[in-house]
């Protein structure tokens, strides 16, 4: 399966999530029939990391959306645990700080994007920016309606500077999200990540849902594209964005530099060096 083309939502192209199904496997029939491919995945992504920090000319930022318990830690942990964070981190996005509030609403994102050789990952983005506040009635449309375009502007212009954009919703459905919090319930070591804004939220479902639906429609572009990741299974969810994360970065095909000094002088200096200390 060539998942980049498989999951990805095409520019302007009608969404409707309620035809996607967030349990799908493709052509997968059990959990373990995925390992290896995951695994050979993750490891094409580290190689390929430290080839985009050694050539230091390109970036790449993954957005993770989904709703809550759809994943988006369990997926940072899964697929970019192994990262190394010299050149790797994740930023999550929090209710806006007083600061962050008193500015245009890009303004904390910009900030946080990668640089030159970085990979950046977004647990929640400037989205949240098209998605709670229009489904919470938090700004007026006037205002968040003209924010689609908007971000359209500032991810080509990321795209511009040699940022490459992948865009994941973690697609799951209601009856697994009620799962993961009864899983959060009896399970103490992830009872810290509930609150009751879990089930108030759910009552916004179907709203959700269509505020989604128009963030797919109206800000997928070749650029900077959405993938709809189905992610009931968490192995399949992993699976597939490793698998676009790894085609993306061999697409991009970063290359070691070309030293910055005469090798061959330097292989002298080694060897007189060797030379002089054990005495060859």
């Amino acid at each position: 399966m060539n998942a980049r083309k498989h999951f990805a939502i095409p520019p302007d192209e009608r969404v409707r999530l309620a035809e996607i199904d967030p349990g799908d496997t493709g052509s997968f029939t059990a959990e373990a029939d995925a390992h290896q491919a995951t695994h050979d995945a993750l490891a094409a992504i580290a190689d390929l990391q430290y080839r985009l920090y050694a050539e230091h000319r390109h970036a790449l930022l993954i957005v993770l959306q989904a709703m809550d318990a759809g994943g988006k830690d369990g997926t940072i942990r899964h697929v970019f645990g192994a990262l190394s964070p010299l050149s790797a981190y994740a930023h999550a996005f929090k209710e806006p700080t007083p600061e962050e509030a008193a500015h245009d609403f890009l303004w904390r994102v910009h900030k946080v994007t990668p640089g030159h050789g970085e990979i950046a990952i977004f647990n929640r983005s400037h989205y949240e920016d098209v998605l709670v506040v229009r489904v919470h009635d938090l700004v007026p449309e006037k205002v968040w309606s003209k924010r689609y375009a908007r971000i359209n502007a500032f991810e080509k212009t990321l795209v511009r500077g040699n940022t490459t954009i992948l865009k994941f919703f973690l697609h799951i459905s209601r009856d697994e999200q009620l799962r993961r919090f009864a899983q959060r319930l009896d399970d103490p070591a992830h009872q810290w990540k509930i609150s009751e804004s879990d089930y108030t939220e759910r009552a916004y479902w179907d709203d959700y849902m269509r505020a989604y639906e128009a963030v797919l429609e109206k800000t997928s572009t070749a650029r900077a594209p959405w993938y709809v990741i189905p992610a009931d299974r968490k192995w399949f969810r992993n699976w597939a964005v490793a698998q676009i994360v790894a085609e993306t970065l061999r697409t991009i095909d970063p290359k070691t530099r070309a030293p910055s000094v005469d090798i061959e002088e330097i292989r002298a200096k080694y060897h007189e060096v060797e030379r002089s200390e054990h005495g060859a």
